[in-house]
Parts: C-alpha cells; sequence; structure tokens
C-alpha cells in the first residue's frame, strides 16, 4: 500500500498544473522587444525572455506582442490587456449581409467615432477620403506621403496610424490607414489592415467576420 500512495503522489506531483494568474498589459512594441505591465509592475522584456511571473515573450515587433503563459499562447496589440486568469477570449461574430449592389457594407467606428464601412479584401489598408479623417479628428495633414494605387490611377495619400477600429464587437488598435485627398473613396474602405486580424467566410450574399486570437 505504502508503494503504491508513494506511486499516486508522484503521478500527482507530474501532472498537476499549476494556476498561473497574471494581469499583462502591452505598453510599448519594439522590434524584439515590448513593455509590459505584468501584475502591477512595468518592465521591458525581450524577445525569448521569460520573466519573473512566468511571462514568456516569444515574438515582438513594432506592431504585437505574442506571449505564452503556461503553455497557452496570445498575441496582443498595444494597449491589449489579458485578464487574471489569462482565460481563452470569447470568439465574437460581425454578420453582414450583401446590399442590392453586391457590396458588403457596415457601420463601424474609428476611435470611438462612427463610420460606414465598405469591406473590401482587395485593400491593403483601410482607407479614407480627407472629409471622413477631418469628421473623425484624425490629424492627416503632416503626416507621410504614399503612392495609392487605386482601379484608374495612382494617387498620392497620407499614412496614418488609426489607434482603434471597430466593427461590431471585433475591436483591433493601431491600424494602418490612408487618407486620400478629395472625395474618394466615398465609403470608408475596410481593408487588410484590420481584415488580417479577423477570419473571413462568405456564404450565399451572407458575410462572416470572425475574431481570431
Amino acid at each position: 500500500m505504502r508503494g503504491s500512495a508513494l506511486t499516486l503522489l508522484f503521478l500527482v506531483m507530474l501532472f498537476a498544473q499549476p494556476s498561473i494568474a497574471v494581469n499583462i498589459e502591452v505598453k510599448g512594441l519594439f522590434g524584439g522587444a515590448a513593455v509590459l505591465v505584468i501584475d502591477g509592475r512595468e518592465q521591458l522584456v525581450k524577445q525569448g525572455q521569460t520573466t519573473a511571473e512566468g511571462v514568456l515573450l516569444v515574438e515582438a515587433d513594432a506592431s504585437k506582442a505574442v506571449v505564452n503563459v503556461a503553455g497557452a499562447t496570445r498575441t496582443l496589440y498595444l494597449s491589449d490587456r489579458i485578464d487574471s486568469n489569462f482565460s481563452e477570449p470569447r470568439s465574437v461574430q460581425v454578420h453582414i449581409n450583401m446590399s442590392p449592389d453586391r457590396q458588403y457594407l457596415t457601420t463601424g467606428s474609428v476611435n470611438g467615432r462612427p463610420i460606414r464601412f465598405l469591406v473590401d479584401t482587395g485593400a491593403n489598408v483601410v482607407a479614407l477620403n480627407s472629409a471622413m479623417a477631418k469628421s473623425l479628428g484624425i490629424e492627416h495633414i503632416k503626416s507621410r506621403v504614399t503612392n495609392v494605387t487605386t482601379a484608374s490611377d495612382v494617387r498620392t495619400a497620407r499614412a496614418v496610424v488609426l489607434r482603434e477600429v471597430q466593427v461590431g464587437e471585433i475591436v483591433v488598435n493601431n491600424v494602418h490607414a490612408v487618407v486620400m485627398d478629395g472625395p474618394q473613396p466615398a465609403t470608408a474602405l475596410l481593408g487588410m489592415s484590420f481584415l488580417q486580424h479577423v477570419d473571413i467566410s462568405e456564404n450565399n450574399g451572407l458575410l462572416v467576420l470572425s475574431s481570431k486570437f
């Protein structure tokens, strides 16, 4: 009996999974490093480093940080938080019906202000016209000039980063976008700088955007 008890104790120790409770917030992102606030303590963590709290920074660049805690991996963006139990986030979906002219239009927000979007998987980034940018409070006049290829020509635009873009319950932070002079695009384009963060499926005139982790 004693041997059986010792064996059982060994198996419990071997397979027991400790409960690691941490609060993580991303405060800064760099190539190969990130500033994380872990349980209220701000620290610079380098790629490949594991903190005293058991947080491994798997990867980091200027747009995201990939962390691993107790075998669970998450991709985080600036100002993202993980709750104290490091629990699996709830997947959310947005359903968009095709319009009569065979387009997918939806209402969302930029930096908390409402805007109408046209879902455009052919656009590399979110695209706004200058009037939209003004109404959203986006300062773009002094931003970097870039070229944008449209269906008819090549136009100049200003490259900006949107603090937050939301469609339904799906929120993406630090979204790259362009602001184009003039009235085009007439509807803001929800391009791949947002759509790369969701799973997309389409069936019989219904487009479904699903959050992915």
